[in-house]
């Protein structure tokens, strides 16, 4: 079975968004994760060159993959913020609904820009998900080492 090719690194996320050149992408980065780091407690880490992840669970699919992933994440892609987060949680189609212009993947919420959107529903939209997601994996987070592999707490 093939190993994920998105794990944590020891890269500086400080680094990593003071480098986004556009100054209003750079400026929404820094509050996405601000209100990701409170929603988790967890601390930033880098996975792979371009995904910003808070904390880790362990998933399995129905296929029978397994692999480690944060809890929530976000990453600053060129045409959109994409935030990672869980969707299907109760009340997430009616928060969805008031949260203002942008689009969904199947677990990413794609922004372009923060001020189109109401900052209070993303802030309950990324805490439910944190509280959903550690519900169904069974628990607090395990916190990422540069290795890839998840330390237990």
């Amino acid at each position: 079975m093939a190993e994920n090719k998105t794990k944590p690194t020891a890269e500086s996320v400080s680094a990593f968004v003071a480098a986004i050149g556009d100054a209003a992408k750079r400026a929404d980065a820094q509050v996405i994760v601000t209100l990701m780091q409170a929603a988790t407690g967890e601390k930033p880490v880098l996975w792979g060159p371009s995904i910003i992840g808070f904390g880790s669970h362990r998933y399995r699919t129905d296929a029978g993959r397994e692999g480690d992933m944060p809890i929530v994440a976000y990453s600053p892609r060129a045409a959109a913020h994409g935030l990672y987060i869980m969707p299907g949680f109760a009340k997430s189609e009616a928060l969805l609904a008031k949260l203002g212009k942008h689009r969904t993947g199947k677990s990413c919420l794609y922004v372009n820009k923060l001020a189109d959107i109401d900052m209070s529903v993303l802030k309950t939209l990324i805490h439910a998900s944190v509280s959903h997601k550690r519900a169904k994996s069974g628990g607090p987070s395990k916190k990422p080492d540069a290795g890839g592999k998840a330390a237990k707490p």
